[in-house]
């Protein structure tokens, strides 16, 4: 895929006041009114509010965010409801999304008055705009809104959805053809719910034409305010799989390498939606997953090999870094340390005390001068926000970290420190998640689901979904199920020691305000040490903190700061911490489902990123299991699949 950066919107008032998109000579919503349009229109051409009475849930698609009128109205007809249904998801496109400030002063001054608090909480969420996914969530995660920025014919192919009503709202196919074209109107109606319906102020006739040749029957409405037709229509054609029954994904293939059936089967094996969800693992893969499916109100029993505190996976890790990476051609691992970074924030933030993450930002210093001018301009030809990342001079990274540093680089305003030893007794803690002790040796159908068996054959606990979140142990445990040989991928995982060193904080100045990193890394203050690493120790049969790995690890921060400092202790006397990372070939982890096991999933593998893929696995699989829009596009969803 070529990168294609996005492009802010070319918005302005017309002599009457009302708000125009220049570029496209379009206005963002009837001249009448948003919010009369949005009821009208999108709302009562979709049957709404009565198709999502008495469902769990009900899903949204919209062409053209815009503003977010139609969310907002939307979320204010659910709010109203009392027969609502218990959920309700938006996914919703957008070329050209507004920056936050922009959005802000837009709808404080544009917003109708019965929309203005939604509309405040909106922009208060207002994610960066970068290409990809961001999900929002509102009422206690009961509403999302998950916003796809970028190209519509780009994007489209890659969601992954069950689509009750269509919101299709860009701007007049004449001033903007390519989001009505037939190839797109295909790509959305893959999407489609057996009795999915669409609504939309357009009756052009080559509009019509192509939403019937993409498997609807439309008619004529009249329209909104004086505009005389308006288009409606109800899924006509579904694409069936083998047994005859309509599945949204068998509709839309392999698309991006995506294999749908494999998604559809693991969901289609997870009966009982009511018992336990069962986790192997307690780390932070397996936090992560507790923590998602407990939100969601999915019971979950954790089966964790530790017995005290003290043997938990992380004891002992004062703190460590979560940020995200860049690329010239905004590559998969770039896109998807975004999307990981951006799901801890969401679902961390919220936590309490230091359990929670300090976004403190982090500098990434060039591994040498001469790179200075490369990363400035792979951000210049990525065009992303200059508040999400920014080169800085050495002067300016200096004064950002509060102590001299050797080189400038990138500053990423949202960086976080994270204290893993807090972080995931906390995400265990949320209510609904179970804790038993054992070590899980081998998994084995049951007349229902699978048996989560130890090495005496005791069942630890029973379901009809699993998932393996024990990193490097995921691999023994598939070998002695009999479910390895399929997974020449996870059969090369491999165990990966190393350790990080405590340094004084006094004798640093009282470290540095924002991580920096580059060739190791170093992290502000925790209860008085700064926390320095790492080092990567192949082929080590036990991982422990040693005289010659401490020494490695001030050679990092050295090189980081350019210069010595009088320390208080010497390598081999330095408190730290050491332990494992479980790393697949290619350093992407396995997240998802095991086609030849349904209701077996996998999330291990996370190396040295754990922080970055924790909540992100946690709701690409309890978005799966619970019907929602899936959080990531399929190709990265592909990249990540067990193999």
């Amino acid at each position: 895929m070529s990168y294609v950066p996005l492009i802010p919107p070319d918005v302005g008032f017309d002599a009457e006041g009302h708000f125009r998109n220049t570029f496209y000579g379009d206005v963002y919503h009837s001249t009448a009114g948003a919010l009369g349009q949005a009821e009208y229109v999108f709302l009562r051409g979709n049957g709404l509010p009565q198709r999502w009475r008495g469902r769990a849930s009900f899903t949204v698609c919209e062409t053209g965010f815009g503003l977010g009128m139609n969310f907002l109205a939307l979320w204010r007809a659910w709010r109203d409801d009392p027969a609502r249904s218990r959920r309700l998801h938006m996914l919703s496109v957008e070329a050209h999304p507004f920056a936050r400030d922009d959005v802000t002063q837009i709808l404080r001054r544009i917003a109708p008055d019965a929309l203005r608090g939604l509309a405040e909480q909106l922009v208060a969420q207002w994610p960066a705009c970068l290409p990809g996914l961001h999900r929002l969530e509102f009422e206690g995660g009961a509403v999302t809104l998950t916003l796809a920025f970028g190209d519509a014919a780009t994007v489209v192919p890659r969601l992954r959805a069950r689509v009750d009503a269509y919101f299709l709202d860009g701007f007049a196919p004449r001033r903007n053809p390519d989001l009505w074209r037939p190839e797109l109107m295909r790509d959305l109606a893959r999407l489609a719910a057996p009795d999915a319906t669409l609504a939309t102020w357009a009756s052009a006739g080559a509009v019509r034409r192509a939403l019937v040749d993409a498997g609807f029957d439309v008619g004529r409405q009249p329209g909104y305010a004086g505009k005389l037709h308006m288009t409606v229509g109800v899924r006509s054609k579904p694409d069936t799989g083998a047994s005859g029954e309509f599945s949204p994904t068998v509709a839309s293939g392999k698309a991006a390498g995506f294999d749908d059936r494999i998604w559809d089967a693991a969901r289609d094996a997870d009966t009982d939606k009511s018992g336990e969800v069962v986790i192997i693992g307690a780390g932070l893969a397996g936090a992560g997953l507790a923590q998602a499916l407990a939100l969601r109100g999915r019971p979950v029993v954790v089966i964790d090999p530790a017995s005290t505190p003290q043997a938990m996976s992380h004891a002992g890790h004062v703190a460590a870094a979560l940020t995200p990476v860049i690329a010239r051609d905004d590559n998969s691992r770039a896109r998807l340390s975004r999307a990981g970074s951006a799901r801890a924030w969401a679902r961390w933030a919220g936590l309490s005390g230091e359990a929670a993450p300090l976004r403190c930002g982090t500098l990434q210093l060039d591994r040498d001068e001469g790179r200075s001018a490369a990363l400035g301009e792979t951000l210049s030809q990525l065009r992303f926000p200059g508040d999400w990342a920014h080169p800085v001079d050495r002067e300016q990274a200096s004064s950002l970290a509060g102590i001299s540093v050797a080189r400038g680089g990138v500053f990423f305003r949202e960086g976080m420190l994270v204290q893993p030893a807090r972080l995931i007794p906390a995400l265990l803690q949320a209510e609904g998640v179970r804790r038993v002790v054992g070590v899980a040796s081998v998994l084995q159908r049951a007349e229902t689901g699978w048996e989560v068996c130890d090495a005496d054959g005791v069942v630890l606990a029973r379901g009809t979904t699993v998932i393996l979140a024990n990193a490097f142990g995921a691999q023994a445990l598939l070998r002695s199920s009999g479910l390895l040989d399929p997974l020449p991928r996870l059969a090369q995982m491999h165990r990966l020691a190393g350790q990080v060193s405590l340094l004084t904080a006094s004798d640093l100045a009282g470290g540095p305000r924002c991580i920096i990193g580059g060739e190791g890394y170093l992290l502000p203050a925790v209860d008085g040490v700064c926390v320095a690493g790492s080092t990567y120790e192949h082929g080590a049969s036990v991982s422990q903190m040693t005289a010659e790995g401490q020494h490695t690890v001030l050679g990092k921060v050295r090189g980081l700061l350019g210069y010595d400092w009088p320390t208080s202790c010497a390598p081999g006397q330095l408190p730290g911490w050491a332990g494992w990372r479980a790393v697949l070939p290619g350093r992407l982890p396995a997240i998802g489902p095991l086609a030849h096991a349904p209701g077996v999933w996998l999330a291990a593998g996370y190396a040295s990123r754990g922080l970055s893929w924790s909540a992100l696995a946690g709701d690409i699989i309890a978005s799966a299991l619970c019907d929602e829009p899936l959080p990531l596009e399929a190709d990265l969803l592909t990249a990540l699949a067990p193999r």
